[in-house]
């Protein structure tokens, strides 16, 4: 079967890509920008790619055309699918129906997390001889791939929120039909898509409502929003996680960065852990990857020894290097919650050394605003902070460079922002690059200009 992918370069499409070349499909794609990871991972599987919407990329016809939710109407290629008849469907509806069917599925939401969480799970089923399939939003440290079809029964996804097409605006969480579901939080996001948190939460409680009686809900502790969303109706099983006290199972730390933790259940110790990644909303995440491979029938003490050997994925407080004792990072952050736990998680592992934190507002709930009286806060933890306000921005970014004081420097011009940081940073100094773009290459541009002034 011939498939031709509409939106092919996004993390998510990109692995639905991987998944039909490897079930022996002819995949073909197109969109209008191509960075890595997605672009080196697509170039490896041998997909022809066409730039931009032109209708001839539909010669010869396709049998199947997979439409990415980045597509709307008014769009030449779609407006061209629509007017000639050919077959359609959305990525989720065609995962479910030709990959996740009959398999067991272990579904990762959240509003933050679910990268990380599901590459965790993944690992954590590699690691005890289970070879699952796997879809996850980025590329997992320990998986040369972000998807592969694996072996029956298990298959993990990355089970996000936003719609799902032009044509289905329900979540795409909805379509995946979990058996173990992990709620890892819940607060608004998606500001172009919903109007408000409880409509987000009514699409949480539709996935709730696909779990079998038979299967596991694992939920964060404390969490309001998917307490209510819970409260509109449960079947299945729940068991709860994370730093609370009231916790089914709980996480405490061992070190100050969190590199090492121990998991406690009814006041006792049950097992300990160690590994290469920080931070304490890491830990939970952690945990409530251990207690989904659980249900899955792996013991407790086999997911959290392969704790050891994980990897984590690309843009999560990655290390892009290092020029004259001065340390570059790349993380993906792009809510103040995240923001907040990244720069928490960094400042546990370097201490008083001082951190450089540079944002990109780029999400379109932040170029909309909706984090302007929060991103502030979020960033206290920084010693220095860099305001990238690019021209589309659909509000004055100058006021929470205003809210932070003298620590914060508003930059909108790339150029301008590197020769800024290389001037000010000092040996021992951590830049904390966030944003979920490409951000113009800055880290690569950071590093060279470090080392020129070297």
């Amino acid at each position: 079967m011939r498939v031709h992918i509409l939106g092919i370069c996004g993390t998510f499409m990109g692995g639905i890509a991987a998944l039909a070349v490897e079930a022996g499909h002819e995949v073909t794609g197109s969109d209008l920008n191509v960075y890595p990871p997605m672009s080196t991972q697509l170039a490896a599987l041998g997909i022809q790619l066409t730039q931009g919407w032109d209708p001839s990329q539909f010669s010869p016809a396709p049998d199947v055309v997979i439409v990415g939710n980045a597509l709307s109407r008014g769009n030449p290629a779609v407006e061209y699918l629509l007017n000639s008849g050919l077959p359609y469907v959305s990525g989720p509806t065609w995962l479910a129906q030709h990959v996740l069917q009959g398999r067991w599925v272990l579904a990762v939401a959240g509003t933050h997390g679910k990268t990380t969480t599901s590459s965790i799970l993944a690992w954590i089923l590699e690691f005890a001889g289970l070879n699952p399939g796997f879809l996850i939003g980025g590329v997992p440290g320990n998986f040369a791939t972000s998807a592969r079809l694996g072996s029956p029964p298990f298959f993990v996804v990355e089970a996000d929120e936003y719609d799902t097409a032009f044509f289905d605006k329900r979540a795409k969480f909805v379509h995946y039909r979990a058996r173990t579901a992990i709620l890892n939080n819940l607060e608004y996001d998606h500001a172009d898509i919903y109007p408000d948190v409880a409509s987000i939460r009514r699409m949480f409680h539709q996935l709730v409502r696909t779990v079998p009686s038979e299967g596991r809900l694992i939920v964060r502790e404390g969490d309001p929003e998917l307490a209510k969303a819970l409260a509109l109706g449960a079947w299945t099983p729940t068991e709860s996680f994370g730093r609370e006290v009231a916790a089914d199972w709980q996480v405490r730390s061992r070190a100050s960065d969190w590199s090492s933790f121990e998991v406690w259940r009814a006041g006792e110790c049950v097992g300990t852990a160690d590994w290469d990644v920080f931070g304490a909303h890491n830990a939970e995440n952690a945990l409530a990857a251990v207690l989904a491979a659980r249900h899955a029938g792996v013991p407790l003490e086999v997911a959290l020894a392969s704790l050891r050997s994980f990897k984590n994925t690309r843009r999560r407080l990655e290390t892009r290097g290092s020029v004259r004792d001065i340390t570059v990072y790349d993380d993906f952050a792009h809510h103040p919650t995240a923001i907040a736990a990244t720069l928490e998680a960094l400042r546990g592992r370097v201490g008083k050394a001082r951190v450089i934190a540079v944002l990109e507002p780029r999400s379109a709930t932040m170029r909309m605003g909706v984090h302007r009286d929060t991103l502030a806060a979020s960033l206290q933890e920084a010693d220095r902070v860099y305001l990238y306000a690019s021209a589309d921005i659909g509000w004055d970014v100058a006021a929470v460079a205003t809210a932070l004081g003298s620590k914060a420097t508003l930059v909108t011009d790339l150029p301008e922002l590197v020769q800024a940081i290389v001037k000010e940073v000092r040996p021992s100094d951590h830049i904390l690059v966030m944003s979920n773009g490409a951000f113009g290459g800055l880290h690569e541009k950071l590093l060279s200009a470090l080392q020129l002034s070297a």
